[in-house]
Formats: C-alpha cells, structure tokens, sequence
C-alpha cells in the first residue's frame, strides 16, 4: 500500500508542477513557497516512519483496520473530488491569479479547505491500518500545526487580497 501511496503522490506531484507553471505563466502569483518543504518532509516522513513501525507493530483488530480502510478510501475521494473541482488551478502550493474567481462548486460550495480534510484522514488512517499509531499521531499533529498556524492563514489571506 505504501507502494501505491508513494506512485499516487508522484502522480499528483507531476499534476501539480504542470499547473503551476500554466498558472505563473498566466500571471499568477505563488505566496508562501518558504513552509513548503515542511510539507515534502512531513509526508515523507510519514511514509517512511509508516513503513517502519508499521513493519514492526502488533496487527490491530481486523475491525480497526477495515474501518482505516474505509476512512483512507473515502479521503481519497474527497481529495480526488477536489482536484476535479478546482481544475487547472488545483496545486499543493498557494498560487493566486489577480482578480480570478474563487471556485465554489463540488465539496468547495460547503468546505473551504476539502482537500486538506482528506489529507488530515489520510495521515491519520493509513498507519493505523498496519497498527503504526505513533505515526498516525505525529503526521496528525505536525500536518495539524503547519496548516492550521502557517499554511491556511496564508491561503485565506492571499484569497482574501487577490480574488474576487
């Protein structure tokens, strides 16, 4: 699983490097790139801290895992819900066009931030499939601290000054 988790994140690496440089090429702008390697490292971090105790941890109840199982699937369909809504101008960096739209429509007419819900979902129950409960915890609250202290306020606020 880990394998395809890795294979799924360098797909939509590649889908968002592609967007980013359409983006800035129509004259957008990027606002906080300094916390984005915390990003790079956290997720690896998780994968390999995953794989590790994940390895090397007492199984969990079949039941504990069916139901990780199903809150990681339906984070990805949240996730992949939002990538299809926002289009070209989904990205895992913050990249604001003067004077565009702000897209409300699939999960974005109710939630503003989906995609970072799935993420949270992700983080959380795909260790704890494999019993890695130290690593479900760790990613949870660091992935908790960037978005809530540094990764949000700047997307609100970069929203907030640059969109209609």
């Amino acid at each position: 699983m880990i394998a395809l988790v890795i294979v799924q994140r360098l797909v939509e690496l590649r889908h968002a490097e592609r967007n980013r440089h359409a983006a800035l090429q129509a004259g957008a702008k990027e606002f906080g790139a300094a916390h984005y390697p915390f990003f790079v490292v956290l997720h690896i971090g998780w994968l390999f801290a995953w794989g590790v105790e994940g390895f090397s941890a007492e199984p969990p109840a079949l039941v504990l895992s069916l139901v990780m199982l199903m809150v990681f699937v339906l984070a990805q369909a949240l996730r992949y819900w939002a990538i299809i809504s926002l289009g070209v101008a989904w990205n895992t960096r913050i990249l604001v066009q003067q004077g565009a739209e702000r897209i409300r429509r699939g999960p974005y007419k109710c939630i503003s931030h989906p995609n970072y819900i799935a993420v949270a979902l992700e983080l959380a129950a795909a260790p704890l499939i494999f019993g890695a409960w130290r690593t479900a915890l760790v990613a949870s609250i660091c992935n908790a601290v960037i978005l809530l202290f540094i990764r949000i306020p700047m997307e609100n606020k970069a929203i907030r000054d640059f969109l209609k």
